[in-house]
């Protein structure tokens, strides 16, 4: 679960968008259930704002923008949030670029045959209207927004729409949007949502609507839930459409600031290229409850005026190759097991060719591999790579020797996503880069050959856990660092190496995060006849489970 917090002070005040004809979001027409959460917004729209007012706020935002910080600057992440930064930086940050890039496509996506897009300008007055629908609907302080959907246009309004709903309000924390993957079953989707208080659920269609209703009495916070695909086939008086996983994950708070910071010291790092010279082009497909595709998808590509194209929600099933030669994105991002899938293919397809094409392919393979290794100075038998990333350090080897470099990027969901990064002029196999600017690592106490615990620290640190303090202090210390849970090293050119992991969590190939424990119980529970289950699948593809039985010893001795 991830969770967007939104800060209080100069915030812009709560607007309203709307979409071209593909996609609206009217305003509701119920009323507002409570008085806090719906006052006069007659005066609220931005464009009325005084140019001295506008161009104060753009000034405060470009400040806090650059301010990069340094470990001499040291301040804790609490004081940070106290003394801080301008706490509207998200909702002026779109407004600042919706003017700057105002007619640049900003979303596409197909609809059949036809390829529909959206500019930035309306991209903004659409996030507009979707802030005033919520007020509304009776958004409450303290409350959230639940997304449920595959990525999508509406995916980013609704997100975007709750952080601008939250402008210009006294209390410290407003309100917080919640991804909630697609694949979660009821049980999951009601903790998420009763965790952050949820005020609204956004979803796709029927299938997911039925997953909040079956759950629906189980939130007493709920007050509106809006369906943004397909036709209603019930009505009820808070459902509401478009047109008009266990429990132990925690939400993660994350402000203003975490997110626009990281967006531009991220697209510094990378050296994005802004619209005006030339436009970034992205696709989005992996799933937007996680910070990491938000962070790519969404805020990297607004800094620099780039475009956000949505792939089919079977993307994964096999569209993605025919979406990726279509559109041509200028980057792409992709966690292990696309990679793994796509070298399969690729594999699969050259093991039909000729013996004669076997053996050229693969002396050009060689070929490419060696020169590329040659560029970065490094040869296969430089380093010693952990066991259980081999079959990594086999899919970078494999697109390296096609000249295509993949660079990897490390980071979790409480540094609002990346960390280290590597790049083209700072890159080596199984190395997951160095720091984007402005942050800090430090390896707790390392043992003889240098592995220690990955520590963070930076303007890119979370708020803490949502109501779970005791967890907070659990991973961020009086320093403000923040502990991984993870083991790495780094090389004598400051390389970060990921060589193991502390925590009991599970990372699948496909980048999902499974804690153990609570499914291995949930099998003992089930099945009684067994006395031990251990999950296996870090870095694979599927999860399996090695069990042991209970046994009755014999006494030898009585026989």
């Amino acid at each position: 679960m991830q969770l967007t917090a939104l800060e209080p002070n100069s915030m812009s005040e709560p607007v309203v968008m709307e979409r071209p004809q593909e996609v609206g979001f009217p305003e509701p027409s119920c009323p507002a259930r409570d008085s806090e959460a719906s006052p006069d917004y007659e005066h609220a729209d931005t464009a009325n704002d005084s140019s001295e007012e506008e161009s104060t706020g753009e000034r405060d935002a470009e400040a806090a923008l650059e301010i990069i910080a340094v470990p001499d600057q040291q301040r804790t992440n609490a004081e940070q949030v106290k003394t801080g930064h301008p706490s509207s930086l998200c909702g002026r940050h779109m407004g600042m670029l919706s003017e700057r890039f105002g007619d640049y496509t900003a979303l596409s996506w197909k609809e059949g045959e036809q390829t529909k897009s959206l500019d930035y300008k309306d991209y903004y007055k659409a996030c507009r209207t979707a802030a005033k629908s919520y007020l509304k609907l009776g958004l409450q302080h303290h409350h959230g927004v639940c997304i449920l959907g595959f990525n999508s246009a509406e995916w980013f309004i609704a997100d975007i729409g709750a952080i601008l709903a939250g402008l210009k309000l006294p209390s410290f924390l407003q309100w917080v949007c919640v991804g909630i993957y697609t694949t979660n079953s009821p049980e999951a989707c009601q903790y998420v949502a009763d965790n952050c208080k949820a005020n609204v659920i956004v979803l796709e269609n029927e299938k997911q609507l039925q997953k909040i209703l079956q759950i629906e009495n189980q939130l007493p916070h709920l007050k509106a839930i809006v369906q943004y695909r397909g036709a209603l086939r019930e009505k009820r008086p808070n459902l509401y459409t478009w047109e008009e996983n266990h429990r132990p994950a925690k939400g993660v708070m994350l402000s203003h600031d975490n997110l626009t910071w990281t967006a531009l010291s991220t697209a510094k790092h990378v050296q994005l290229t802004d619209a005006t010279v030339a436009q970034e082009l992205v696709v989005s497909y992996l799933p937007l409850s996680h910070i990491a595709a938000q962070m790519v998808d969404m805020w990297v590509l607004m800094r620099v005026g780039g475009a956000t194209h949505f792939a089919q929600p079977d993307a994964l099933k096999g569209t993605l190759v025919n979406t990726l030669k279509e559109v041509h994105p200028t980057a792409f991002m992709g966690v292990p097991r696309v990679w793994e899938k796509m070298q399969e293919k690729m594999t699969s397809i050259g093991s039909k060719s000729s013996t004669l094409r076997r053996k050229v392919a693969a002396w050009a393979k060689d070929v490419g591999l060696q020169t590329n290794l040659t560029r970065m100075n490094q040869n296969t038998a430089t380093g010693h790579t952990p066991l259980q990333y081999q079959l990594a350090k086999n899919t970078l080897e494999f697109f390296l020797s096609l000249d295509i470099p993949v660079y990897e990027l490390y980071g979790m969901s409480e540094c609002t996503g990346p960390h280290t990064i590597s790049r083209p002029d700072a890159f080596k196999l199984t190395s997951c880069g160095k720091e984007i600017p402005g942050c800090t690592t430090k390896l707790d106490n390392p043992d003889e050959e240098g592995n220690g615990e990955i520590c963070f620290w930076g303007r890119h640190i979370f708020m803490g856990y949502i109501s779970a303090p005791d967890k907070t202090e659990e991973v961020l210390d009086a320093e403000g660092w923040l502990h991984s849970g993870d083991l790495g090293k780094r090389d004598e050119h400051g390389f970060l190496y990921i060589t193991g992991r502390i925590k009991e969590l599970i990372i699948t190939a496909g980048g999902e995060n499974i804690p153990p424990v609570p499914i291995e119980d949930a099998v003992k529970e089930a099945v009684p006849l067994l006395s031990n289950a251990m999950l296996i699948g870090d870095k694979r593809k599927f999860l399996s489970m090695f069990v042991t039985i209970k046994v009755k010893i014999r006494d030898v001795d009585s026989h």
